[in-house]
């Protein structure tokens, strides 16, 4: 009788050890939770070189070179140090995000929004750096009026600057094609017409 009563007690102590295993889950589980939270925008680590008005209605090859020397130039003479990269550059159908950063590169400050149907045009072919890429856009003012602006941002490596630009093309292509299904374009529409000639230069 005895021995039997011990049996029993053995068989109520078996199932404890499983529960204290799937203790140690629970916890990993926990642990990634913040990670989560925190997690960044998807998009290329770039240095914002900042913008320039630029003129003419037709942009092809080497149009943005004038205004990306201007532009670096200024950045370079106002840093002391290499600076790192302050940005993060997000290209998808329909807007672009620019995400300005904190110094520790963790938080956004603020975002500037770029419509892609006003890109008229957008390149990694330059003199002064492989590593910058530039698009022209139209700025519509409070007015109604427009302006041309040249925007530069220098990436981590030339193959990075390339990627952009044909990511640009990409995000074009798809948003073009989206606005003529949904009927807010022709048809029979060239992308020309929409954005007053796009081009994008990949090299």
């Amino acid at each position: 009788m005895i021995k039997s009563k011990l049996n029993v007690l053995t068989l109520h102590k078996e199932p404890l050890p499983a529960v204290i295993f799937h203790e140690p889950e629970d916890i990993e589980l926990c642990t990634t939770t913040p990670l989560m939270k925190t997690r960044p925008h998807t998009g290329c680590k770039v240095t914002y070189l900042g913008k320039v008005s630029t003129t003419g209605g037709q942009f092809s090859s080497g149009c943005t070179e004038q205004p990306v020397i201007e532009l670096w130039k200024k950045h370079t003479l106002a840093r002391e140090d290499v600076f790192p990269s302050n940005a993060l550059l997000e290209i998808r159908p329909f807007q672009v995000r620019l995400h300005h950063q904190d110094l520790k590169g963790e938080a956004t400050v603020h975002m500037d929004t770029f419509q892609v149907a006003r890109i008229a045009y957008c390149t990694a072919d330059h003199n002064v750096s492989p590593n910058i890429f530039a698009w022209v856009y139209r700025e519509i003012n409070d007015d109604l009026s427009f302006q041309m602006d040249c925007h530069a941002v220098e990436c981590e490596s030339k193959l990075e600057a390339k990627k952009l630009a044909h990511a640009m093309m990409v995000a074009f292509k798809k948003t073009f094609q989206s606005m003529r299904s949904d009927g807010r374009i022709h048809k029979d529409s060239s992308s020309e017409e929409v954005s007053q000639g796009f081009e994008s230069d990949d090299g």
